[in-house]
């Protein structure tokens, strides 16, 4: 049993749901139209929307996500890759394919050079944005050898002179000191999931290891925010428990951090539980999540949380994540490779399907096919980082994304980052759809000197210029 309380309230997040079932939809209509005021809803409303059934309820839910996601961030997907640089792990979390008790998986931390390498691919398919990631061994994963593989990705240039903009990091909770040297360290947004936030299931999963502190991992959020760093991103794996009441845990997070420190999430991640070679608890769920139910969560927090980033990585089909672009989803990952040194083995033909990542992917195309594809939906594929790089973090971004003026900023450099991509790295097919619909969406900028500004940006990086934004 629990020993310690905290702003999660098991109790009250079981009550809640069972109060709430069957909601009448006049009931989910009022709370729907409080919602496009954009101030987000309680947590008993959040409550009642996810245990609508009803096909028509459903439907307007998903509506008002997507309303909701467009006046806040436009019609953009922010894309990145994710980079492993080491699968060593001390933990034990049962759905992992990195666990520790995996004894039939190849142990490797990449060096320096072979970091730079990956980049280098990575830069090639025209990202800008990595996230960087490392299994929890404090003996071969140091905070140390972390910091130094930032500086390494972002001294990479590729072949048309370009580099890593923003690196946003998921790494093990460190301690307060820990959070004070990261601080001082050029990254973007700090990401640690919860994983459950069930804290009996969260011990069943994770039974070895310093990630079996429930507790530690919880209140990760708030060492970082009080020791300098500025955006964090927040999660849960869904399967491991009820999905209803992991979003509302999720919620209640989201709400403690901004009543606490003025500072929401940046982000918030939503993956389910995908299979991985030896990791039982990833086989076989008792709480997996349909497709259906998966949709109307990730409605469901757009609704709630509306300021926030959320995440969706390429554990879901294809088919599913198009879906899902409609639903609240603003960043998205394309062409990930999940082991340690993959992108590198891809570019070689040399990857070995045999290998064991951390979870099974499900949308292996391309980076160049996702973003063809994604142009052709009418969505803005977008590198921008201009926001991290300008200031515009922290409180100075909630500010913004709360009321829904950050569009302001992201949709003309969405258009800019669009445009090198074209030039760069585009085959002619999507060079063709792209500057098509650049032109469509130039239109839509509002204020005539800010679309004047674009235009101009936009001629330039015809010519050469590169990196212009607002």
């Amino acid at each position: 049993m629990k020993t310690q309380t905290c702003f999660i309230d098991e109790n009250a997040i079981h009550s809640t749901i069972q109060s709430t079932t069957n909601p009448e939809s006049s009931v989910v209509d009022e709370i729907l139209a409080k919602a496009l005021e954009l101030n987000g809803i309680d947590f008993h409303e959040s409550a009642l929307l996810l245990n609508v059934t009803q096909n028509s309820d459903l439907e307007k839910i998903f509506d008002t996500a997507n309303k909701i996601k467009d006046e806040i961030y436009g019609n953009r997907l922010v894309l990145f890759a994710p980079l492993y640089i080491s699968n060593f792990c001390s933990n034990n979390c049962l759905y992992c394919g990195f666990r520790n008790d995996n004894k039939e998986i190849h142990r490797r931390i990449l060096k320096i050079d072979e970091i730079k390498e990956e980049t280098l691919h990575i830069l090639e398919q025209g990202h800008k944005r990595v996230l960087l990631l490392m299994g929890e061994d404090h003996k071969f994963n140091t905070l140390d050898y972390f910091i130094d593989a930032i500086y390494a990705i972002y001294s990479v240039k590729d072949s048309k002179g370009s580099s890593i903009r923003r690196i946003n990091v998921e790494i093990a909770p460190l301690s307060d000191e820990e959070f004070k040297v990261l601080s001082e360290v050029p990254i973007g947004t700090y990401t640690v999931f919860q994983e459950t936030y069930h804290y009996e299931t969260y011990k069943k999963m994770h039974p070895k290891g310093k990630k079996s502190d429930y507790f530690w991992r919880l209140y990760t959020m708030d060492r970082a925010l009080s020791n300098g760093m500025h955006d964090v991103g927040i999660g849960a794996l869904f399967g491991l428990y009820d999905y209803r009441y992991e979003v509302l845990s999720l919620i209640q997070h989201s709400k403690y951090l901004d009543s606490v420190y003025g500072i929401g999430p940046h982000t918030i991640s939503i993956p389910r539980v995908k299979p991985a070679k030896n990791a039982p608890a990833s086989y076989n769920l008792q709480y997996a999540v349909d497709d259906l139910s998966f949709k109307k969560l990730v409605a469901v927090l757009r609704i709630s949380v509306p300021y926030t980033g959320i995440i969706l990585s390429t554990r879901e089909p294809a088919s599913l994540r198009n879906e899902l672009f409609n639903l609240g989803v603003s960043q998205i990952s394309a062409g990930s490779k999940t082991t340690v040194g993959g992108y590198k083995q891809a570019f070689n033909g040399t990857e070995n399907t045999e290998e064991i990542g951390q979870f099974t992917l499900n949308d292996c195309r391309s980076s160049g096919e996702v973003i063809q594809d994604i142009i052709k939906m009418g969505f803005v594929p977008s590198f921008c980082t201009a926001c991290y790089r300008v200031g515009r973090v922290g409180e100075d971004f909630m500010d913004l994304a709360k009321p829904g003026l950050i569009k302001l900023h992201c949709h003309p450099n969405g258009l800019t980052t669009l445009k090198e991509y074209l030039v760069d790295y585009a085959d002619e097919e999507t060079r063709k759809v792209g500057e098509k619909l650049i032109e469509i969406e130039l239109e839509k900028i509002p204020n005539l000197k800010v679309r004047q500004k674009t235009i101009q940006y936009l001629q330039r990086i015809e010519k050469g210029e590169r990196d212009l934004y607002f």
